[in-house]
């Protein structure tokens, strides 16, 4: 095993919890933020659902505030991106001068905007493969997967290769059942991340469905696969990087046959809060529009998304 990490958790969700409680499971120092959570887990204890086993933990370094935190070594974030004007306020009070911050965020353009707060040298980027949701206070539910791509962040948008860092961090995971892949191109691996999220983040709050209904319908399977080329598209006008057809197959095809799913756009649509539609959809449309690549029907879904976002929220 590696030696102990001193590691903060931002974004103690579905998300966060599970990969910080993984940690903490062996023996890592983790200090994890809470919101709405904060007083129970801290009378209470943080409990993990999951097929590979269920556990808790009676004793949480849990906080309400990064001001009450200690500084850390990795600081893994998983906040929604739509809290990311808080990053200012949030990474510099628990990010150790040595340390770097870990973004296990969705979208594009996320270690550029963490980069912005705790400097280019200090972030590396993950993309996570997992249903987990929180069920209640202290209560998180890991249904499936789990496994993590990690790599390290070049602010020239070229790959960095396989780095000490990025090895290090898979080396915590050592013992725990989270597969952990290690991508010499962060870049490719968050294009590739959005052939899943653009469609059936998407789709699913558009069409109110789950991966199941989706793909089990043969019009909105053939919608998704549209929208999945448009990504190619995309990211080979903005940024070169070429994602195959074979890729596209690959994760269709998974995504039929994984457990009936509500992706996390929708689940955050079901329970009132703000979409993460502008780290998605909203970035891949600007990058288009910038290469003078169409992509009308990611275009379409944004637009969708947009209102649909804005008159949930304008109801509040």
């Amino acid at each position: 095993m590696s030696d102990k990490k001193q590691i903060a958790v931002i974004g103690s969700g579905g998300v966060g919890a599970y990969y910080g409680s993984q940690l903490q499971r062996q023996g890592h120092d983790v200090h994890y933020l809470f919101n709405s959570d904060y007083d129970h887990v801290k009378t209470h204890g943080l409990s993990i659902i999951s097929p590979h086993g269920n556990y808790s933990f009676d004793q949480v370094n849990a906080y309400n505030s990064v001001h009450d935190m200690p500084k850390c070594d990795i600081v893994l974030l998983a906040l929604k991106t739509t809290s990311n004007h808080l990053l200012e306020e949030l990474l510099p009070p628990v990010t150790k001068g040595n340390g770097f911050v870990f973004a296990l965020q969705n979208g594009i353009g996320i270690e550029e905007q963490v980069a912005q707060v705790v400097g280019p040298n200090r972030v590396i980027g993950g993309l996570c493969f997992i249903c987990s949701v929180k069920r209640g206070p202290g209560v998180i539910e890991h249904q499936d997967y789990g496994w993590m791509s990690i790599g390290d962040f070049n602010p020239d948008n070229k790959p960095s290769g396989i780095t000490p860092r990025i090895k290090m961090v898979a080396d915590l995971f050592q013992g725990t059942p989270i597969p952990i892949d290690l991508m010499e191109d962060l870049t490719q691996a968050r294009w590739q991340k959005l052939i899943f999220n653009i469609p059936f983040n998407g789709l699913s709050v558009v069409l109110s469905a789950d991966t199941k209904q989706m793909t089990s319908h043969p019009e909105t399977r053939d919608l998704a696969w549209q929208l999945m080329l448009e990504v190619g598209i995309a990211a080979k006008a903005a940024v070169d990087r070429t994602i195959t057809k074979e890729f596209m197959q690959d994760i269709l095809d998974k995504t039929t046959v994984m457990q009936p799913f509500y992706p996390s756009m929708k689940q955050d649509h079901d329970a009132k809060r703000p979409l993460e539609v502008e780290a998605i959809h909203g970035q891949v449309v600007r990058y288009a529009q910038a290469a003078n690549a169409k992509i009308p029907h990611i275009q379409t879904l944004y637009q969708q998304l947009k209102f649909i976002d804005y008159t949930t929220q304008s109801t509040l």
